[in-house]
């Protein structure tokens, strides 16, 4: 996360925007959850369960949207929309926890009417979703590698409920969801450190808009004019992949592939496909 503020002046290029909002999250979540409840703080103590679960919600909403977001994860959006997720959480909240535990005053009797019917469901969404990446045979280390992180860290996440309904050991909640953000920082960095060892086939790509063929050398920022979802459709176009077979590596559809195909052959001043490998295929 510190590198992420480190590189704020290129957030835009770089995405960092909503890592970093990941990042504040999990740090609210840690402050909420270990020093919530607390008898000598906000009263009634109902609404401190709200903040500590309205917090727990909000993390776990937010990092299933990074994932659609961040990687085009698109397959599981018609049933488990980002939308859909967060409404069911939040009704299941108010209906299963709030109303039992103003009626009963019970703590542990609230948890069970609200976690095992959300439990059931994470693991329904963690099975679509480890199913069907697991029908593609990834050959690449860094997209294998994203397939496994993506699912660990999902995987945490469905774990609060169980975690929450087990009892309170706060050490044990806490690293496995902790757990879940580790595993989104080291995908970012292999994502980044894929890039950079790739980025000698783009060199002439990314600085083609800055400056003319005989000027181009040293000290570029790599990310110069495309994004980084672009950059890695471009890696996949000179490897002369099908955008069939790079909408089935990255997991998108294929006219996402060719939307994006679209705006690197703009911006780098070719009218298709061929253009662009005939021009930077060449070195």
């Amino acid at each position: 996360m510190i590198l992420a503020l480190i590189q704020n002046p290129k957030i835009k290029q770089l995405s960092l925007r909503r890592y970093i909002i990941l990042g504040c999250l999990f740090v609210l979540y840690n402050l909420t959850g270990g020093f919530l409840p607390d008898h000598s703080f906000l009263k009634p103590l109902i609404l401190q369960y709200i903040i500590t679960y309205g917090v727990a919600i909000a993390l776990c909403v937010y990092l299933i949207y990074y994932l659609y977001k961040d990687y085009d994860i698109i397959f599981l959006k018609r049933y488990f929309s980002i939308k859909n997720i967060g409404i069911t959480l939040i009704v299941g909240f108010i209906i299963l926890f709030l109303i039992p535990y103003l009626i009963t005053g019970s703590l542990d009797s609230a948890r069970i009417l609200f976690t095992l019917p959300t439990s059931v469901l994470g693991f329904i969404f963690l099975g679509l979703f480890y199913r069907r990446i697991s029908e593609i045979k990834i050959q690449n280390s860094f997209f294998s590698k994203r397939k496994k992180l993506s699912t660990t860290s999902i995987g945490c996440i469905v774990l609060l409920p169980i975690l929450t309904v087990i009892g309170d050991y706060q050490w044990l909640t806490f690293t496995v969801m902790n757990l879940a953000f580790y595993t989104i920082t080291a995908l970012e960095i292999y994502r980044y450190i894929y890039l950079i060892k790739n980025q000698g086939k783009l060199y002439k790509v990314l600085n083609f808009n800055e400056e003319s063929d005989q000027n181009l050398v040293k000290n570029k920022i790599i990310f110069q004019n495309l994004t980084r979802r672009e950059f890695e459709i471009a890696l996949f176009i000179l490897s002369k992949s099908s955008y069939k077979k790079i909408a089935k590596q990255l997991f998108i559809a294929e006219n996402t592939v060719s939307k994006h195909a679209s705006n690197i052959f703009r911006k780098t001043g070719t009218n298709n496909r061929k253009e662009f490998l005939d021009r930077f295929l060449k070195n």
